[in-house]
Order: C-alpha cells, then sequence, then structure tokens
C-alpha cells in the first residue's frame, strides 16, 4: 500500500504529455488567434531556441477567449483540466490572473503591461517565488509619454481623452492613474472614456470628435491591441490626433504609436515555458522587463490633420511613415 502511495506522488511529479509522449503547454489567450498570429510566431521561436517544436515534441493546448475576460477562469480550469505541465498566458493581464487563479501548482509564464508585483503574480522580479514567472513591459509605465509625445504633436491643444477599457480594471487603474499625474503636470485636461467593443468605439470616436478634443491617447489593453487598424482608421477619419501603443494603428492612418516590441515578449515567454519544462522551477527565473520601445509617425496623417512634426520628434522616431 505505502509502495503505491509513493508511486502515485511520484507520477503527479512527472511533468503532464500529450499525444505521443509530448509534454504539453497550455496556452491561454484574452483573444483571437488571428489577432495573436505575429505574436504566436515570435511565441513558437522562442520554444525553437531552447529545442522544443510544437507538433514534434511539445504539444500546445489553445483556448481564446474572444476579448471577453469573463471566459478566462473556465478557460485556464479547462487546461489546468487537461494536465497541462505548463500554463502560458502570455499579452494580458487578465489571462494571467485567471491562470494564476486556477493552480498553485502548474508552472505559469505571463507577459503583462503591469507590475506583477502588485498585480498579485509574484512576490518579487528578481526572486517570482511561487509558481508563476514572465515578462513585464514598460507600456503601462509609459502612458504619461503617449501623452507628452501627444501634446508636442498638437501643442496648442489643451483638452485630451484617455481610452480605457473597462473589462480590464487593474490595468486600465494603473494607466489612468499614471496618465492623470501627467497631466496635471503638464497643465492639461483629462478626458476618461470607458469602452469596449467596436460599436462603443465608433460611438466614443464621434462624441470626441464632436467635442473637439486636442488628441487622444489610446490605453495599452489587449482589446486595443487587437483593433489597432481600426482605431486607426477611426482617428483618420474623424480627424482626431491619437496615439496608440502598436505600429498597426499607425500604418492603418493613426497618427503615432509609442510602445514597447510586443513580440519580444511573447518570444521570450516561449523560452521561458521551454526552461521551464526541461525543469527550472519558475519561482527561481526572474522576471524579464523589455526596456526597448519603438516610437512611430504617421506623416500622412500629420499633414492631413494640419500637424507640423517637430524636428526632434522625426529624429527620435524608428520610422515615419512618408
Amino acid at each position: 500500500m505505502r509502495g503505491l502511495l509513493l508511486l502515485a506522488i511520484a507520477l503527479l511529479a512527472l511533468p503532464a504529455f500529450g499525444q505521443a509522449g509530448r509534454p504539453v503547454i497550455g496556452y491561454l489567450g484574452a483573444e483571437t488567434p488571428q489577432a495573436f498570429e505575429g505574436r504566436l510566431r515570435a511565441f513558437r521561436q522562442g520554444l525553437a531556441e531552447v529545442n522544443y517544436i510544437e507538433g514534434r515534441n511539445v504539444q500546445v493546448e489553445y483556448r481564446w477567449a474572444h476579448a471577453d475576460n469573463a471566459r478566462l477562469p473556465l478557460l485556464a480550469q479547462e487546461l489546468v483540466q487537461k494536465g497541462a505541465a505548463v500554463l502560458v498566458a502570455p499579452g494580458s493581464t487578465a489571462a494571467a490572473v485567471a491562470a494564476k487563479k486556477a493552480t498553485s501548482t502548474i508552472p505559469i509564464v505571463f507577459a503583462v503591461s503591469v507590475d506583477p508585483v502588485e498585480a498579485g503574480l509574484v512576490r518579487t522580479m528578481s526572486r517570482p517565488g511561487g509558481n508563476a514567472t514572465g515578462i513585464t513591459s514598460l507600456n503601462v509605465q509609459i502612458a504619461s509619454t503617449r501623452l507628452h509625445l501627444l501634446s508636442d504633436l498638437v501643442p496648442s491643444a489643451k483638452t485630451f481623452a484617455l481610452l480605457i477599457n473597462p473589462a480590464n480594471p487593474k490595468n486600465a487603474a494603473a494607466i489612468i492613474d499614471n496618465v492623470q499625474v501627467a497631466a496635471h503636470a503638464q497643465r492639461l485636461q483629462l478626458q476618461v472614456v470607458r469602452t469596449a467593443g467596436d460599436e462603443d468605439l465608433a460611438v466614443a470616436f464621434d462624441n470626441l470628435a464632436r467635442q473637439q478634443v486636442g488628441g487622444i491617447v489610446i490605453a495599452s489593453d489587449t482589446y486595443f491591441i487587437e483593433h489597432a487598424r481600426e482605431l486607426g482608421k477611426l482617428a483618420l477619419a474623424k480627424r482626431i490626433a491619437a496615439i496608440h501603443e502598436a505600429r498597426e494603428f499607425v500604418d492603418a492612418g493613426g497618427l503615432a504609436s509609442y510602445g514597447s516590441k510586443l513580440a519580444e515578449a511573447h518570444r521570450l515567454a516561449g523560452v521561458y515555458a521551454g526552461r521551464i519544462l526541461q525543469g527550472e522551477k519558475p519561482g527561481n527565473l526572474p522576471v524579464q522587463r523589455l526596456s526597448q520601445v519603438e516610437l512611430f509617425i504617421n506623416q500622412r496623417t500629420a499633414r492631413a490633420l494640419g500637424i507640423t512634426v517637430p524636428a526632434s520628434l522625426r529624429q527620435r522616431a524608428d520610422a515615419v511613415i512618408e
């Protein structure tokens, strides 16, 4: 009897395996595979760097919330029940929190924009402890810089809007605090607009265009990243100066973007997932902080809006779309 008990304990300690004995990674996505296409390529690249190829020697079980954060806890539980050896929750604070609540034993790799200590994901950045580690970007912290950049582009404006997603409350609260402090320091008026959903976005831009706000800072949020191109087209159609975190927004007609390299966070998440499969403990892997940021400016949109891009910003930009 004692021998059977020891065997059961030993089996529980082993990583979970799927088809053909391959270890299983549970991937919890807040959006859709189409929205995450580029980031999935980067994640798989990270896995390959530590010798894991999906379908060959590792199996990935995907669960997608389709921009409905309320679905994330149930999807996380499904991945736990599938026997995932590692849970990966990149690109969304809500996904990371759902994974953390779903298990205290299965290793978790996250990629978030908020402070993971304040979010309750880890104990410290250097020694996470527990079962989670991952990557954090500067996208929340540099929200105030987006306001500064937009103010430099539209120096005569004194009223700006901040577009946030109320379905991601921890992320939204951190960004609101960050941008409000910056607005107060610059003596700017800031209107916080809570919106999510295609119809809400269109209505919000209609209202802000009528109010003739000086510009819109779009919060770092998975939902807004997925809809970067739609937001860029909306901003151009409504003739509103706006800044986003993703280049796709600028490519679609938005004025500017400033943010961390999203693909790099997902590549690093893939590396960490592979290292954990190889036996490393998440509590011993320090949370990595992305420090690189990119600035893109759409010169065509600037001309259409009657904006003269300062030479200092042109020189600072990673690319200016002519």
